[in-house]
């Protein structure tokens, strides 16, 4: 009970910021806690808070969504998604996961250096699929997200919101693939429990803070823990 006790503190913590700004709960919960849980299992719990955040935050803002750009996201996305549901647990996924954070890394190294960066068409579905592909086999997908969408729009809002739904739709395709797999153990289920409620009361009540970040304020922040995610991710095993 104690672990799980200490999984709430920390979820509490990353994803409260991740349902402020959009991303790096997951990202940031899984070095911390992965001394004292499998690495599979954190990916695997972490679909509930991932869920939480999106349906508390979604379900306020729900006017401030680019369904358009969000479908055109989904078919790129979902190809890689499906991909990575197909190789999850199949193959290592050490030299998939550092080309990845080094892409992160320049990725927010140049967000950092060039806040008007505008991702073209090309760019834009390139980083849906492999931002798809990246969410089956990690549930991490935020720093590859939120480059494009930051590339893309200008309102926080629309981009927090924007990235929160593709996560909401990714993850049902994780939730389907991990019960046609059985992969939810008894012991992910007792997380799951245990944790919901408290962490539902603590999201429900940061979601308000997103609405006191000014645009500029949001967008630095975004663009450092964007290269912040990809060095952790690089270093995280």
């Amino acid at each position: 009970m104690g672990l799980i006790i200490f999984l709430i503190i920390i979820c509490s913590l990353t994803y409260s910021f991740e349902i402020i700004f959009g991303l790096a709960g997951t990202i940031i919960m899984m070095p911390i806690l992965g001394f004292a849980f499998e690495s599979k299992t954190l990916v695997i719990y972490s679909l509930l808070p991932q869920m939480l955040v999106t349906t508390i935050a979604l379900s306020k803002s729900y006017r401030k969504i680019n369904i358009k750009e969000w479908a055109m996201m989904m078919v790129s996305a979902t190809i890689g998604a499906i991909l990575g549901s197909y190789l999850f647990g199949s193959i290592p996924n050490d030299i998939f996961k550092r080309m990845l954070a080094a892409i992160i890394v320049l990725s927010g190294i140049y967000m950092v250096i060039s806040p008007g960066f505008k991702a073209g068409i090309k760019t834009r579905r390139v980083m849906d699929l492999c931002a798809g592909l990246s969410h089956s086999l990690f549930g991490i997908s935020g720093p590859i997200v939120m480059t494009r969408l930051l590339g893309t729009f200008e309102d926080k809002t629309v981009i927090r919101n924007g990235a929160l739904l593709f996560f909401f739709s990714l993850n049902i395709i994780r939730a389907i693939n991990y019960q046609i797999n059985n992969l939810i153990t008894p012991e992910i289920w007792k997380m799951f429990a245990v944790s919901a409620p408290f962490l539902f009361a603590v999201l429900f009540f940061a979601e308000k803070l997103h609405f006191k970040i000014s645009d500029q304020k949001f967008k630095k922040v975004v663009s450092w823990v964007i290269l912040l995610s990809g060095a952790i991710y690089f270093f995280y095993r």
